[in-house]
């Protein structure tokens, strides 16, 4: 068995590459379109915190991601469109547990671009990374009940219901539940050999 991980940590994430995007580490200068993804309360709409309500907002969580990043315990990639750069949306390994090789998936995209395959491709690129070169055994997910979406896009990955967790948020007002999800490396090899 590999150790964790097997890739040499720079000062900055590496660059994952697909088709459409790159994930890249995020810079202060994505505060403007950042703000356009967590401002929007659709986006938003099943996340574990509120809208922002100005850039500010952006560019600090810009700075705990980099904060995190240092510290090894989180990694937010800003996902750009190849062509121009544009951060379009954010993915993100989340509550990384390194001597049990595992972490929670978490990602959000600009609502302009919903529907056009990119949270497909941002995720692959995501998975391929957590169990390649971050040698990863398993990811979690934390899902709304009510977030349709997100459950067809874990699914496609090869992620299974594992549970159902009562009043796990609190949120704009509201207790909330929380459906969690798991994939298992083997699975998932196995799922991309088909």
């Amino acid at each position: 068995m590999k150790p964790f991980p097997t890739f040499e940590w720079g000062s900055e994430l590496p660059k994952l590459k697909g088709e459409r995007l790159v994930l890249r580490h995020l810079k202060a200068s994505d505060a403007g379109d950042l703000f356009a993804i967590f401002g929007d309360p659709e986006v938003i709409r099943y996340w574990s915190s509120p809208a922002q309500k100005t850039q500010t907002e952006s560019l600090e969580l810009i700075n705990e991601a980099h904060k995190h990043f240092v510290a090894r315990t989180m990694f937010e990639w800003g996902a750009v469109l190849r062509e121009t750069d544009r951060l379009i949306g954010t993915f993100t390994l989340l509550n990384v547990d390194i001597a049990h090789r595992r972490a929670e998936v978490g990602y959000a995209l600009n609502q302009e671009f919903w529907g056009g395959g990119y949270a497909t491709e941002g995720l692959e690129l995501l998975i391929g990374f957590a169990f390649g070169p971050m040698n990863l055994h398993r990811l979690e997910a934390d899902v709304h009940p009510d977030n349709e979406g997100s459950f067809r896009l874990l699914e496609r990955q090869g992620f299974v219901r594992e549970g159902y967790l009562r009043e796990r948020w609190f949120h704009l007002g509201r207790i909330e539940d929380g459906v969690f999800l798991g994939l298992l490396r083997p699975d998932w090899i196995k799922l991309k050999e088909v």
